[in-house]
C-alpha cells in the first residue's frame, strides 16, 4: 500500500491511526492504535476491510 494511503486511513470506529499487522495465520491486517477501540480489520485481496461489523479484538500481533 502506498504511504500516504496508509498515512490517511483511521479507524471507522474511532478515529485512531492504524497500523500494520499480521493475524496468526500471517494474513495481513490493520490495528487500530486507539486505546479504546483496539480493533483489527482483514485486508482481503490487498484492500483493506474498514467496516467495523468485520473487525475483530486485535491481538497485539506485528
Amino acid at each position: 500500500m502506498e504511504g500516504w494511503v496508509r498515512e490517511i486511513l483511521r479507524c471507522p470506529g474511532c478515529g485512531s491511526p492504524l497500523r500494520d499487522g499480521r493475524r496468526p495465520d500471517g494474513e495481513p491486517e490493520l490495528v487500530c492504535t486507539g486505546e479504546t477501540c483496539a480493533l483489527a480489520y482483514p485486508v482481503r485481496d490487498g484492500i483493506p476491510v474498514l467496516l467495523v461489523d468485520e473487525a475483530y479484538p486485535s491481538g497485539g500481533t506485528v
